[in-house]
């Protein structure tokens, strides 16, 4: 069973990586590898023997969590639902700096019309120091 090697590989470099959240993750790796090799809707056993049988520690609590928020709903709408937050998430920031662009250059815009409107009174000056007849 080529998931098993793939599977071994894939936890040791998480393990490596993130070692707190690769500890959780696991058992969802675990879970879509067996969706992929054919069990649409792999059970809370599956993914433990799964687990057992390539040499992976099954944390209980964090494989039941993650059963009961799977649900009844497949990997792949979940996967499909991450995408729409991971946009909605990044969108936001992207708003924000073109708000803050369009703002910088209203006020940029703005110290422009007062400079020239500064210039426009010192030109009117010119009789302040009794230099009307020149």
């Amino acid at each position: 069973f080529m998931f098993k090697e793939c599977f071994k590989l894939f936890v040791i470099k998480l393990n490596s990586l993130l070692s707190n959240i690769a500890r959780k993750m696991k058992h969802l790796a675990a879970y879509c590898l067996l969706v992929l090799g054919g069990n649409a809707t792999p059970s809370e056993d599956d993914v433990a023997k799964f687990m057992k049988e390539v040499g992976v520690a099954v944390d209980k609590d964090n494989l039941k969590t993650m059963i009961a928020q799977i649900g009844d709903k497949k990997v792949h709408e979940h996967i499909t639902e991450g995408r729409e937050k991971m946009v909605s998430v990044s969108a936001a920031p992207a708003g924000a700096v073109a708000t803050t662009a369009a703002a910088a250059t209203e006020e940029k815009a703005e110290e422009e019309k007062k400079e020239e409107e500064e210039e426009e009174v010192d030109a009117d000056m010119g009789g302040l120091f009794g230099d009307e007849d020149y």
